[in-house]
């Protein structure tokens, strides 16, 4: 894993949040808005597409299920980059990448050394907090950034005392 440069000179320091479509996904773009405006960071979104059962025999219909999923995945980075910005006052940038979630913000992580922390939000059904939540768990003694877990419970005015 390459070294993190977020805060050297001709560096900024960036809060990483993974857009999907759980419900609690606000909840982490929201608390990571207020953070890297407070803290004079940079904002990044990920999308991750995965076409991974989408592979179809015939190239023209794989073709189109591609474009499908990227013109999805801009809607979702756009509804979300809106929000930020209404929150913060922020303009995000927006990444979309193809593949396995997990894998994908990882690559992002090695690929951009400003990336400096992870912000995501714990599921609010059930006992699980989510799968990505609960991968990075398993590999928090090793993970390269440090990770801030949102309780996807908590509201705007809970999370605007916490930044």
């Amino acid at each position: 894993m390459r070294r993190r440069r977020s805060y050297e000179t001709g560096h900024r320091p960036k809060y990483l949040v993974v857009i999907d479509d759980t419900p609690e996904c606000d909840r982490a773009v929201y608390y990571a808005s207020r953070r890297a405006a407070r803290n004079s960071a940079a904002l990044t979104m990920l999308r991750v597409v995965d076409l991974q059962d989408k592979n179809q025999q015939w190239l023209g219909v794989a073709d189109i299920m591609r474009a499908e999923a990227q013109e999805e995945a801009n809607e979702a980075l756009s509804r979300y980059a809106a929000r930020a910005n209404g929150i913060a006052g922020i303009t995000p940038e927006r990444v979309i990448r193809e593949g396995d979630t997990a894998r994908e913000v990882l690559g992002l992580i090695e690929d951009d050394e400003d990336i400096a922390i992870l912000v995501l939000a714990a599921g609010t059904a059930g006992e699980e907090p989510g799968p990505l939540v609960s991968s990075v768990a398993k590999s928090s003694g090793t993970f390269p950034i440090p990770v801030t877990i949102v309780p996807g419970h908590l509201m705007d005015e809970e999370l605007d005392a916490m930044t």
